[in-house]
């Protein structure tokens, strides 16, 4: 199943951030960083491509019949506009997995807790954390499914890893390690597999993890992952 997550304009938004980014590693600001998770610059920049473009992807895991009504074209989470693809809509919902927004950081954090073993207890803990309070923050909407505001994963990733690094004692003091994985684990948890029971509510054609709704809330706390190495 292909299709975009948002509408054009967020796309353009994504692109132009993702080309920040890239004049940041060619500067080398942000390799140091992507060094410190572990990943060598050109993997990082890979990964980064593969969660954007990989946003467009969903593969079908079960169908549920939905209640809800008739979705609209466009709906409006948070303040940010998704397209619902509703060529899908037959009177179910597709449950999906979101290849950029979820197969791809739960795989980058699987690499990385392999490099740092260390903090696999601080990340395991600070992703309950972090679950739990996307939880109360996330929203079903009608049409689209749960919808979190995106910058709650990422600055509670970041508190949690500063406290969690502290009462830990790592001992090489990988806040970055522990942001990432428990902002990424945190936010698939705690908005998408914990609202699963909501979704036959919403009407809405495809409900997928890790993509609309969500996506950008993963987007962000890996990025401020990398900034708090």
């Amino acid at each position: 199943m292909f299709f975009a997550p948002f509408i054009f304009i967020w796309v353009i938004i994504f692109v132009i951030g993702l080309a920040f980014i890239f004049l940041l590693i060619q500067i080398h600001i942000i390799n140091y960083a992507f060094q410190m998770l572990g990943l060598p610059p050109q993997l990082a920049l890979l990964a980064l491509l593969a969660a954007l473009f990989g946003s467009f992807i969903n593969i079908p895991v079960t169908r549920i019949e939905n209640t809800g009504a008739p979705p609209p074209m466009i709906v409006r989470s948070f303040g940010v506009a998704y397209r619902v693809p509703t060529h899908y809509a037959s009177g179910s919902t597709v449950v999906a997995v979101n290849v950029g927004g979820a197969i791809v950081p739960v795989l980058i954090s699987i690499y990385v807790l392999y490099q740092f073993p260390a903090v696999i207890l601080a990340a395991a803990v600070g992703t309950a954390i972090v679950a739990l309070i996307v939880h109360r923050s996330a929203r079903p909407i009608p049409g689209l499914g749960i919808a979190t505001p995106m910058l709650i994963p990422p600055i509670v990733a970041a508190l949690v890893a500063y406290a969690l690094d502290a009462a830990f004692g790592t001992a090489q003091h990988h806040r970055d390690v522990i942001a990432f994985v428990s902002g990424v684990m945190g936010t698939l948890i705690g908005a998408d597999l914990l609202n699963l029971n909501k979704i036959a509510d919403l009407g809405a054609p495809v409900a997928s993890i890790g993509g609309a709704g969500t996506f950008d809330g993963i987007f962000l706390t890996g990025i401020v992952a990398v900034l708090l190495a």
